[in-house]
């Protein structure tokens, strides 16, 4: 499956209008992107689901469409698969199923998370027929999950990570898994605008223990973490400033060992589709 270097992540695709989502992604394609990713969001989104993916799909022609991420407490893995094997099969060569095990905040029936999400790609391994492992990427950050990630599908997708993530996660796959990251973008140059739009966007995560240990095992302290966060927590999350600058954070993930960045534009509803950024930005996005 080929995503390319460079994808758009969004949540407009699983919030916003079912129309446009096909018109918009119909124009990713057409300006060159190799990937949109179904974005979820911390408050649980039943629309980042295979039935969103399949509007996507048929939208198109050549685009990869991802989930980012299906969450392995709302849909048994028979389900799952079966859903998966309904689609069309030139559909599915460009479908790559995102899977993650949400957040003991969020999901009802959160329990040993490795456990859980082990068993749950064993039973799709088992399911007749199966969702085969090179159409599924795991949404993971720790070691645990990142080893796991490598071993039962195609590789991980992590989500508000910096570079040093980005070369940690490389070490731990190895070179073979996939490594196709999210990077959350501020198209702003004033700083203080930009971080006050990074802390309203990073607010609901920092409350997250999943993300919270994630940054704390990556070099963040607790003050880093309190007050909406530290303008060095905000700076190593978020990409902001000139095009260029944007880039030159694009282009520290791809030294660093990242095989794909899923680009998410934070816009003031998240309904909307950034697309006049897209256009803007594709140039500079599509060139790293």
């Amino acid at each position: 499956m080929n995503l390319g270097t460079m994808g758009i992540w969004s949540l407009a695709f699983t919030h916003g209008d079912r129309a446009e989502a096909r018109d918009a992604a119909a124009e990713l394609e057409e300006l060159g992107y190799g990937a949109i990713w179904l974005g979820g969001s911390p408050g649980g989104n039943p629309r980042a689901d295979l039935v969103t993916a399949a509007g996507v799909l048929s939208a198109t022609s050549r685009i990869t469409v991802a989930t980012g991420c299906v969450s392995i407490w709302d849909r048994s893995p028979d389900r799952l698969a079966a859903a998966y094997h309904a689609l069309p099969q030139q559909q599915r060569a460009r479908l790559l199923v995102g899977l993650g095990v949400s957040h003991v905040e969020i999901a009802g029936r959160y329990r040993e998370p490795y456990h859980a999400l082990r068993s749950y790609l064993d039973a799709l391994d088992a399911v007749t027929p199966p969702l085969p492992s090179t159409a599924r990427i795991i949404g993971a950050h720790g070691p645990q999950m990142t080893r796991l990630a490598a071993a039962k599908s195609t590789g991980v997708h992590p989500y508000l990570v910096n570079p040093a993530h980005t070369a940690w996660a490389r070490s731990m796959l190895g070179e073979g898994p996939l490594l196709a990251l999210e990077q959350t973008v501020i198209p702003h140059t004033d700083a203080e605008a930009a971080r006050a739009k990074a802390r309203t966007m990073l607010a609901p995560y920092l409350k997250l223990r999943n993300y919270q240990s994630a940054w704390l095992r990556g070099g963040f302290t607790a003050e880093d973490l309190s007050d909406g966060g530290s303008n060095r927590l905000i700076d190593e999350l978020f990409a902001w400033g000139k095009p260029d600058e944007i880039g030159a954070r694009l282009t520290d993930h791809r030294r660093a060992g990242a095989d794909h960045i899923a680009v998410q534009i934070v816009t003031d509803n998240p309904d909307t589709f950034a697309r006049q950024a897209w256009r803007d930005l594709a140039p500079e996005l599509l060139s790293t």
